[in-house]
């Protein structure tokens, strides 16, 4: 489907593979591969597996895009935040098999999904947003703290922390830790599960209970767009 995200549609399982550079940035043309990858799933009616390479699901937003200008980083934050509010909604579960690393909006990915399986090793995953002198969009702020642990929201969010996989499950990055080699069949096999649940009821069930999440998150859009400009 894109060099930038890869489709592969096996058994009902739509596995979209995030590939752009070393550290898999988040730019413009990888969102709108992301929300074309999504479209194709959603015709195939497929269970969602999102993954990045080896050691790494993303490093964040291209920073490039957002030192290019205040234009520049508006439009990127505001389209990211948007495909996160359309992970959360997906009319279809959603899995993350992260593969290493995930920072800001690879760790925001984690937030957006269903289920989060991660690997165990000497990797990183959190927001460090403050750590970088980033002062944290409303849109992140928001879903941070309807998706993580409460005292590991304020360190995540307020400090910059960061976590190792172990960590990041009790902190609400992560449901679950496997070795490296286990994640994909790991993955496939919890995705596997999920196709015998009732799409229908699913999907209603998830609107419910992510509507004051889905309403707060298009507040925090606004208000994002708004500060920023």
């Amino acid at each position: 489907m894109s060099e930038l995200i890869s489709y592969h549609l096996e058994d009902g399982i739509a596995t979209l593979t995030l590939s752009n550079g070393k550290v898999n940035a988040i730019s413009p043309d990888v969102i709108t591969a992301f929300n074309a990858a999504l479209d194709q799933a959603t015709t195939d009616r497929a269970v969602v597996i999102i993954t990045g390479q080896p050691g790494i699901l993303s490093g964040g937003y291209d920073l490039k895009v957002m030192t290019a200008g205040p234009k520049e980083a508006v439009s990127l934050v505001t389209a990211g935040s948007t495909l996160a509010r359309r992970l959360l909604s997906h009319p279809f579960p959603v899995i993350v098999a992260c593969p290493g690393h995930a920072v800001a909006k690879g760790a925001f990915l984690l937030l957006s999904a269903d289920y989060r399986i991660g690997v165990d090793g000497p990797f990183s995953i959190g927001l460090n947003e403050v750590q970088i002198g980033m002062t944290m969009h409303h849109a992140g702020i928001e879903l941070a703290r309807d998706r993580l642990r409460r005292s590991a929201f304020h360190r995540s969010v307020i400090n910059g922390e960061m976590f190792s996989p172990k960590d990041a499950v009790d902190a609400g990055f992560l449901d679950k830790l496997v070795a490296p080699e286990a994640l994909l069949e790991t993955a496939l096999n919890a995705a596997q599960q999920l196709k015998k649940i009732n799409m229908n009821a699913h999907k209603k069930t998830k609107l419910k209970v992510r509507k004051e999440l889905l309403e707060t998150l298009d507040n925090a859009i606004i208000l994002d767009q708004e500060h920023l400009n």
